[in-house]
């Protein structure tokens, strides 16, 4: 329905939308508020649930809040605290982030700030309506307009301010995100935000599948809340699962950082496991950059092994055990932007996995991490670790995490009198250190230098092995043109 009123108006919408109003309710807000409040559930005629005086209430009290405070009060501003830190501090969490909502314009606040001689920072957050003070140059805090979202393309939306709060409560996602509170402890919960929180439902506000269209990330969004309110990982409200299906491919309009920043945040928390299987089921695996048919079976296996063991698997470790190959690896590095670390993590884990047995069970790690140049050995043994949690392999995490890793005796300027061809120093390094791991590392550098001349005659020998001759590329050639 909004998309539909969104494409009868967007021309008239960008045709009038040339500045933002200061005060009263613009025919695009009426049109939006019918549009909108006819698809959301009942709200209260009071909004005020509450006045909180716990302890993580008063925890958010800085020298700083203070001053902004009063300086909101100074110039009859309003300003609460919205969305996630309300919902934390009602579950009696601490709140890591405040976000706060004012119903002062961004160029009201400017003016405010200019005079009060406050510095403000950031400000590509304005066209959205925020703003951001740095206090005492101690402590930034985001302030946002109200606001309304006048048309969206399923990620970014065009925004009109208000001064209705319940009107900037209907554009969020869910309901428990969806409240406000004062400075004086009053909250504000228009939707039954507060309801839900307790009887631990995660709903969006009003209709789910509007919500979802508006921006495409909420289906994820929905899924890193479930797994931080609920206690159960299977009481999910069958016309939000329903409205995740029929929109689930508007995830490929969404970015790959952005998505694996959420499905990280799911990982990493509760129910991990129920939540992405419960996201497969939407169809949700070929828009994040899962192969069509990834390895299920197996993700249980190693999450189901990693509760056991009661340790804890990275985000990519826990997707690499859906993925049977590089080529899938690389798939979906393409698809989310892994950095680095993550990707090359999640290479080594396909590699590496399956190790043979061997009679000496930590040398196979302990060759993973020293037969590649030392300024990686802190990175490689991360990742042996990561390995040996991910097979299940205790005793000999607890052993790789006591074991030292030795010095290699030798060094490339020691060949450099022993070698002539300069190129196979790294090739004989390379077998030495091999030689030197199986011997426990017990050899000198003397007594590793005398494998040298037999090394090179190999390396030779190899070489010759590989090197075609004249008359046979000569043969080849031929046989091509016929």
């Amino acid at each position: 329905m909004l998309n539909t009123l969104a494409r009868r108006t967007g021309h008239f919408f960008r045709r009038q939308i040339v500045t933002v109003r200061k005060y009263g309710v613009t025919s695009h807000e009426k049109v939006w508020k019918a549009s909108r409040m006819s698809d959301v559930p009942l709200s209260r005629i009071d909004p005020v649930v509450m006045k909180l005086d716990s302890p993580e209430f008063h925890s958010i009290f800085t020298p700083e809040l203070k001053v902004l405070s009063d300086l909101f009060n100074k110039y009859n501003y309003k300003l609460r605290i919205a969305g996630g830190a309300v919902r934390d501090i009602l579950m009696g969490k601490q709140p890591k982030d405040l976000d706060f909502a004012t119903d002062a314009t961004p160029q009201q606040m400017k003016e405010m700030f200019t005079k009060e001689a406050v510095r403000m920072i950031n400000e590509k957050g304005e066209k959205h309506g925020t703003i951001t003070a740095r206090i005492n140059d101690t402590e930034n805090f985001e302030i946002t307009t109200l606001r309304i979202d006048i048309l969206t393309d399923g990620r970014h939306a065009q925004v009109e301010f208000t001064k209705d709060w319940k009107l900037d409560a209907n554009r969020r996602d869910l309901t428990i995100n969806s409240m406000f509170l004062d400075l004086d402890g009053k909250v504000y919960d228009y939707f039954y935000g507060y309801d839900d929180l307790k009887k631990m439902r995660v709903v969006f506000v009003g209709n789910p599948s509007i919500r979802i269209q508006e921006d495409y990330l909420r289906i994820l969004r929905y899924f890193r809340f479930y797994g931080r309110i609920m206690n159960s990982p299977d009481q999910h409200d069958e016309t939000t699962i329903k409205a995740l299906k029929e929109n689930i491919n508007g995830l490929q309009q969404i970015s790959g950082e952005r998505i694996w920043s959420e499905w990280n945040k799911i990982l990493s928390g509760n129910f991990a496991l129920e939540l992405t299987l419960k996201l497969l089921e939407c169809g949700g695996g070929k828009y994040i950059g899962l192969p069509e048919e990834p390895d299920v079976e197996n993700f249980q296996k190693v999450y189901e092994r990693m509760q056991s063991n009661n340790v804890t698997l990275k985000p990519i470790s826990l997707i690499a055990s859906m993925l049977k190959n590089n080529h899938e690896v690389l798939k979906l590095h393409e698809r989310l932007k892994l950095s680095n670390f993550d990707r090359d993590l999640g290479f080594f884990l396909v590699q590496h996995r399956e190790q043979e047995p061997c009679e000496q069970v930590l040398k196979p790690y302990q060759k993973l991490i020293l037969l590649q140049q030392a300024k990686s050995y802190d990175i490689l043994r991360d990742y042996a670790k990561e390995l040996l949690k991910y097979q299940g392999a205790i005793q000999l995490l607890d052993e790789l995490e006591r074991w030292t890793i030795p010095k290699f005796p030798v060094s490339g300027s020691m060949l450099i009198n022993n070698v002539s061809k300069q190129k196979m120093i790294g090739s004989i390094l390379l077998e030495l250190k091999k030689i030197w791991i199986d011997a426990d590392f017990k050899l000198t550098s003397e007594q590793l230098m005398d494998y040298v001349p037999n090394i090179i005659n190999e390396l030779e020998e190899k070489l010759k092995e590989k090197k075609p001759t004249l008359d046979g590329e000569r043969k080849k050639k031929l046989k091509k043109i016929k």
